[in-house]
Order: structure tokens, then sequence, then C-alpha cells
């Protein structure tokens, strides 16, 4: 379950920021994506053309498209995946040798000189999305329609890859759902180096179970049908072939009868194809060789691990005659970098991604502390480390060995900095955040609670004089993500729920990243048993360390996701410690959840059955004694209404009181402001209510 990378109720304090950068091969050109301001969703695309220091506005959609921009099914399903609530430009290709950008607008494709600003419409079918510029600059592949085409050259736009009979259950070029929304694989196609070809998947999803989202505020909508992988049930068939221009098509059989997962795939000229891959138990990671003439595939390298191999961005990536990846020791308990599967980063340090790899060195995050994450340059021989970041934070980077830019998030300010070292300026620079600063004075204090050190953050109101306040839990808890950051912006919901008079505890417990392989895997076969003790044990050592300043017999606990599985699980398993829950958008039943992220640390259902049952929340419903809100948007593709519903139905039979809250035309992320911050009110007065605290 990814983690929604903006906090929805803050939506509004992220607009204008800039972000997705890109620097050119050069080092000359800088480009990123920026509305004009934080009340602005409208996505522009900028340029900063070094020596100079201004950036210029390259492309307006809003000058560029006078009419409606609106997106195909596929498309908001891709942002969707990606957690994009931003509108306008988002995502975007670039050839920088050739001075070229292409990207998706309005179902239509534009192509843009760097130099001049001149924008171009490409001929493209309608529906157009994901387009690829092709390595020799002159053609563009894209997907629309279930089918890959390829527009720019003398032929013109055509199709190269598409199901004879139009099957809507068949798409070339295309990410599969759980490629998109747990592997971080958002694409389908790639080019070859000579530009004749593309590795193409084919994905299949006849024999995944259909699924309905309904609008129900409008009875004559059809529900739209969605294929969707449970747990436990079939997957989308991927298969992957090699595509001539010139109609040949050559089949890759990268599944050699073991593989499920195609995690990763690249096209170059020095290594060929090459490509990752995993079976369906996630406890190995295979990185196979594809000869491009005959399809032949040749192992390189495996990694197995007794829990699972975990999937980072930037690896494993072959440069020169060495193979990078990323592996958990265990003996270290430590999650490093590998140069043909010796650690090249020290014990203790735990790598977050890998942002380049050159022939000498890689560009990496990683945290010595879970609350901070830095940049660190480290050499492929391990001779060398060097961090890149200083201020604690939160920190990323992009770049070449000309031009850099450091983006920081710290606890000084909700906006993040972006910022330019090249040598082709005289001092570093700081792109402009044009985004707004919440009405907040933030009182966050970020501490080690319990033996375990638990990282924990206290939120008190701005103005408190010192009486004793209720508490919420405000945690996410799961895997794949932290909340306790030494970065202001995520406090900002946190922030605004102190100051209606809650102390807030958030507390990243058993199964979060970045304290090593055995405290994340501590979750495998169970995701409820660790993960609720921790924030329990938390809570009352937080308690104990405040004085009298927590009320405990007032304690409410709200989340969304898996934070909102938290929540009810929290009232439901421990009405002792808990009085009260806000469960937004829940996982109630693991078996409901996908293939890729739930097999990954509960296994396959027929061989955990227990766990899957003693995890489920609507068999503890008749255990529910404390006040439970329920909010779930409709149009959730991810974690399913059903969710929801199944629950409140088996609270019902058995006679327990609760609320619903079903958000029409709402998905996962909550991106409409104003259902975004009636969701705030309407949370802070059910807690209220239910903890009897006075709302005068």
């Amino acid at each position: 379950m990814s983690y929604p990378r903006r906090n929805a109720a803050t939506q509004r304090f992220t607009l204008g920021a800039p972000r997705n950068f890109i620097v050119s091969r050069s080092g000359e050109h800088i480009l990123f994506c920026r509305s004009t301001a934080g009340d602005d969703p409208i996505n522009r695309l900028w340029i900063l053309d070094l020596p100079h220091t201004e950036p210029r506005l390259l492309v307006d959609p809003v000058e560029l498209l006078a009419e409606s921009t609106e997106m195909t099914a596929a498309e908001r399903a891709r942002r969707e995946r990606a957690r994009e609530a931003g509108g306008g430009i988002v995502t975007y290709t670039t050839h920088s040798s050739h001075g070229i950008i292409v990207f998706a607008l309005g179902q239509r494709l534009f192509r843009t000189d760097y130099a001049t600003g001149e924008t171009t419409e490409l001929n493209a079918t309608a529906g157009a999305f994901d387009p690829r510029i092709a390595p020799d600059g002159m053609r563009v592949a894209y997907h629309a329609n279930g089918a890959l085409y390829v527009t720019g050259d003398e032929i013109g736009d055509r199709a190269v890859a598409s199901e004879p009979d139009s099957d809507p259950s068949v798409a070339w070029g295309i990410a599969e759902f759980v490629a998109a929304e747990e592997m971080g694989r958002g694409r389908g196609h790639w080019w070859s180096p000579d530009s004749d070809r593309l590795l193409v998947a084919r994905v299949d999803t006849s024999a995944v179970a259909t699924w309905h989202i309904s609008e129900p505020v409008d009875a004559s909508v059809t529900p739209r049908p969605i294929p969707y992988p449970a747990a436990g049930e079939t997957n989308a068939t991927v298969d992957l072939f090699i595509v001539g221009l010139d109609g040949s098509t050559v089949a890759v059989d990268w599944r050699q009868s073991e593989h499920e997962y195609l995690t990763n795939a690249s096209w170059t000229r020095t290594h060929g194809i090459t490509l990752t891959v995993q079976p369906r138990d996630q406890k190995s990671l295979v990185v196979l060789s594809v000869d491009a003439d005959t399809g032949a595939v040749t192992e390189l390298h495996r990694q197995t691990d007794p829990g699972w191999v975990e999937l980072l961005s930037g690896v494993p990536k072959r440069t020169g005659d060495l193979l990078v990846t990323v592996g958990d020791d265990h003996d270290a308990d430590t999650r490093r970098l590998l140069v043909d599967g010796v650690p090249v980063t020290p014990a203790g340090l735990q790598v977050r991604g890998v942002q380049t790899i050159t022939k000498t060195h890689a560009v990496i995050t990683a945290t010595e502390d879970s609350t901070e994450v830095h940049v660190w340059r480290v050499t492929l021989d391990g001779s060398g480390l060097e961090r890149l970041s200083e201020v604690p934070g939160v920190h990323r980077w992009t770049g070449n060995d000309t031009t850099q830019v450091l983006i920081s998030s710290t606890l000084a300010d909700t906006q993040s900095t972006a910022v330019v070292t090249s040598s082709l300026l005289d001092a570093p620079l700081t792109i402009d955040n044009l985004a707004e600063r919440p009405d907040l004075n933030f009182n966050v204090a970020i501490s080690s609670a319990t033996p375990r050190e638990l990282r924990t953050a206290v939120v008190l109101p701005s103005k408190h004089d010192g009486t004793p306040l209720p508490v919420l839990l405000d945690p996410y808890g799961g895997p794949h993500a932290l909340r306790v950051l030494r970065a202001r912006a995520p406090y900002a919901a946190s922030q605004w729920f102190a100051d209606q008079g809650f102390a807030v505890v958030i507390t990243d417990g058993s199964g979060t990243p970045a304290r090593g392989p055995s405290f994340e895997q501590e979750i495998l076969g169970d995701l409820a048993t660790t993960v609720l003790d921790d924030q329990v044990a938390a809570l009352h050592a937080t308690a104990d360390q405040h004085g009298d300043l927590f009320d405990m017999t007032r304690v409410g606990i709200r989340g969304w996701s898996f934070g909102g599985y938290l929540a009810a699980l929290a009232v439901l398993r421990r009405p002792d410690v808990f009085h009260a829950a806000v469960a937004g958008a829940p996982v109630t039943d693991w078996k409901l959840y996908d293939t890729h992220y739930t097999e990954r640390y509960m296994g396959h259902p027929e061989d955990n059955p227990d766990g899957y049952a003693s995890t489920n929340l609507s068999t503890m419903a008749a255990d529910l004694t404390r006040p439970l809100m329920l909010i779930h948007g409709l149009a959730d593709d991810n974690v399913v209404a059903a969710h929801t519903f199944r629950l409140s139905r088996a609270l019902l039979e058995a006679g327990r009181p609760h609320e619903v809250l079903p958000l029409s035309g709402v998905s996962h992320m909550t991106p409409q402001e104003s259902v975004a911050e009636n969701l705030l009110l309407l949370q802070v007065a059910f807690l209220k209510r239910a903890l009897a605290i006075d709302q005068a």
C-alpha cells in the first residue's frame, strides 16, 4: 500500500512548489514543474538556463489549451498510482542532446524546443499519454486506447503494437496495476538504442477478477469495471515482446516458469536489455539479460532473503562491468549498497534509494537516524563516502557532475528548498518556492520512546496553558512510510488538530522503514499485533515523559489508508487504551488488498489462513465498544470502498453503533480542497463528541 506522497488535508500548502526536476546531460539546463502560486493547481513547465539565475516559463498549459483538458481513464489511473493530485503538466520526457521535451496534455501530445520555447502539437491518436522520445530524437512512442503508437517520422502516427480484435482486457505498452501501485514501475515500453525497435509489455487482465467502482449520487452512471488482483487471486499476465518498426516481433520468455513480477526494465547500448523480476513470494530478486535478436534470457544475478527482497528506486543497474544493487545484510541489520554483491556502504547506514550511478560512484539517499534522510556520494570501490546534505531534515538530489539540485525539507519551514550548485554558477542558487505557508505556529518535539527507541513526535497547541489535554494518535504506522521526520510540512494537519485542543502523538513503530531489516520484518505474517503494540507502548512512554499533560481517559486515534486500518484496529482490540477512532480509507480485510503488497508481508492466503483471519477487522466487529467513524472515497480503486462497507455490515449485524461517511467521487487521495478541509472539521467534531470535549 503506497503511502500518499502528499497529505490530502494540506494539499493547498504544496501547490506552487518546484518539483519533478530534470538536469540536462550538459548541466546547462534545469527543467521543473511549478504552479504560479499556492492556490493555483495548474503546473507549468519551467527551465533554468545556466548561468542565468532566473527561470523562464517554457510551457503554460492554460494558454496552450483553451478548451477542456479532460483526461482519459488510463491517465487518471496513472496519476492516482503516482499520487499526483496537481493539474497541468506533471510529467514529461526530455532528450537533452536534441533539446526537446514531449508531454501529454488533454489526451494530446506536444513537443517543446528548449532554446526557442516553441511548442507544437504532434500528430497523435486521441487518448495519448506516457510519451517516450526515441534516442535519435526523431520519434515518440506513446500509449493510447490499449495500443502502443509511434509518431513523429515520415510515416506518421501509427500503432506498432495492438490487439488484433481490440480486446479491452489487453493493453500494450502500459504498466499493470500492481507494477504502478506497488513496484514503482509506471511504464510499459522502452526504446532500443538505435530507435528502430521497442521492448513492449502486453498486459492481459482477462483472468483477473473484475471489481466495480460506482457513483451512487447518479444512478444513471454505469459502474466502472476495474481488474483488481486481490491477495491470493490471479495477477495480470504480462508478456514482453521486442517490436520492430518494420513489423517484426520477438517474444521474450522472461518468466522462465518461475517469475511472477516484472519489476523493471532497461535497454542501453552498452548492456542491451536488462530485466529485474521476482517470484510471487518476493523472496528473491533476479536480474536477467535478454538477447534483443532472439529473445533468449540469461540470468546475471540473484538476491534472496528469508523475508522479502525490497524494491528500491534506481537499482539494480549495470555500469561498466559492475552490477549495483541494494540488499539487506542481516548480520549487520542494515540495508546496504552492493557492487557485485559486495557492500560498499557501512553497517548502520540504511539505504533508502539510489539517485544516480556513474562508472565510479553512486549518489544515494540513506539514513543513520530514521527521522532524517540525507544524500550521500559513495565510490563504487568502497573507498569513499561523503554526505552531501548537512541540515537535519529530509533531502533528495538530482543532477550530474556539472550541475546538482538538492531538494530539502526541514523543521524550520513548511516550504521545501531547491538549491542549485553548478560549475556554471559563481554561487549556489535557490529556485523560488511559491507554495503557501500555513497559518500555523508549529510546536513539534521529536524523541524516542520505550526501550525499543520508537521514534515519536509530540505536537502540542501553539499556545497552551499547561492544563491536561485529550490525546490524539495520528499515525500511519505501516510498511513503506515514515511519519516522524524532521520536516515541518508533514505535521500541518497534526498541528491543526493540536490547536483544536489535543496533544497529538505520532509514532513510527514495527514494520516502518529505516530501522534495519529486523525491525521492518517484524510484521511478517501479522500486520496487526506488533504494529498496535508499539503504538500503545509509545503512547504510555510518551505520557510518562509529559507528566500530567496527557489526559489518558480521553485518547482518540485517526489515520488514513494503513493508518485507517490501525485506527479501527486500535478501538477494536484495545478499548482499554483508545476511546474513539476515525478510520479513513481503511483496509479491513487483507484478502481484499492487492497481491504484491499484501503477500509480501502476509504471505499467500493459503499459506497463512490464520494470519489473514486474525487481522480481519470484521471478525472483531462484536468487540466494538468505542465510537468509530469510517470514511471512504467511493471512487477509490486502491483500497476499494468494499473494505469499509464490509466492516460496517459486520458491525450492524453485531449491533454495534458506528458512523460511516461515504465520499462520492473521491479517490484514495481526496485531492479536492473543499473535501479535505471539511473532512478535518468533521473529524474534529466527531472526536470532541466521542471524547466528551467541550466544543464551545
